[in-house]
């Protein structure tokens, strides 16, 4: 098995996981909101597809969910996930936020592999690391009339960057070691999002109301 058809099994599995993660987590957020089970549906598959979607629209190649009908099935197995399992995954803050984070991970390193692939620079895949990651709850909030999470003052997009800056570091450090970027990538955007959860880290506001 030739190195790019590694590389190839990889992001997909990666994609996958990233497109569980990420539907479980709308899913479980349009359940808090009462949705029934189709629009539930349809709030994880925009949460999972979103990002990428945008991403490959810009890329200017063929968007990655109409491919193969895998990431549709993805979402449909975990809304039944979240189904069968409501009462442990509805009634736990801590669960969609555990998705929420392996899913911006994920969509991260994504992002940024296909752009570099694609051929362009590391700034523009930091990017669409970040659209990647990001967009889709930007959707999943906008359809579930929150404001989205991205515009808030919470660690997200900024832990994007900051996976995206380790990536382009470890690629430096070790070109002979593909693996290494976009695993120390996902570690990072998932530390960060931890450590912000954890101790309430945030960016700081533009302008305090009185």
């Amino acid at each position: 098995m030739d190195s790019e058809t590694v590389q190839a099994t990889f992001l997909f599995v990666i994609e996958v996981i990233g497109t569980i993660a990420f539907a479980i987590s709308g899913i479980r957020l349009a359940a808090t909101k009462k949705f029934d089970w189709f629009g539930a549906y349809t709030v994880g598959l925009v949460t999972a597809i979103g990002g990428g979607t945008l991403r490959d629209l810009l890329l200017d190649c063929t968007v990655f969910w109409m491919e193969t009908w895998w990431y549709l099935a993805v979402t449909a197995l975990s809304l039944a996930a979240v189904i069968v399992f409501r009462t442990f995954l509805v009634r736990r803050e801590r669960i969609l936020l555990m998705f929420d984070s392996i899913g911006l991970a994920l969509f991260c390193v994504i992002g940024i592999e296909k752009t570099i692939h694609f051929g362009y620079p590391m700034w523009v895949a930091g990017i669409m690391g970040v659209i990647t990651g990001a967009f889709g709850g930007v959707i999943r909030d906008i359809l579930i009339n929150e404001e989205p999470i991205i515009f808030r003052k919470d660690i997200y997009a900024t832990a994007c960057i900051a996976g995206a800056v380790v990536y382009w570091l470890t690629s430096l450090l070790v070109p002979t070691l593909p693996i290494v970027p976009p695993l120390a990538c996902a570690a990072v955007v998932i530390l960060l999002r931890v450590l912000a959860l954890r101790y309430s880290l945030h960016l700081p506001v533009l302008i305090h109301r009185d």
